[in-house]
């Protein structure tokens, strides 16, 4: 029986794409399918390249993220562990 179902309040139709993890379950209709599989695959390959650069010392995760100017515009401020160490 091809027919919609309803699931926690939420539709279903035949063909649709259901996507579920630890973190949740999505729906995705079918002609929206491609389009969420590429976001899919471009997330994992920024997050690959995030844990690869992590790994390997390169950057911080507020500079990948473009994070460090809204921080220091909110008053944050940087010093290196000598400097703390100095009591700076």
């Amino acid at each position: 029986m091809n027919v919609p179902v309803i699931v926690e309040g939420v539709r279903v139709e035949p063909g649709d794409v259901v996507i579920a993890d630890d973190d949740g379950v999505v729906v995705v209709p079918q002609d929206h399918a491609a389009e969420a599989l590429a976001a899919a695959e471009a997330r994992a390959a920024k997050e690959e390249a995030d844990r690869a650069a992590y790994a390997a010392g390169t950057e911080l995760s507020l500079d990948r993220k473009g994070l460090r100017s809204l921080l220091s515009e909110l008053g944050v401020e940087y010093t290196t562990q000598a400097e703390y160490r100095r009591g700076r």
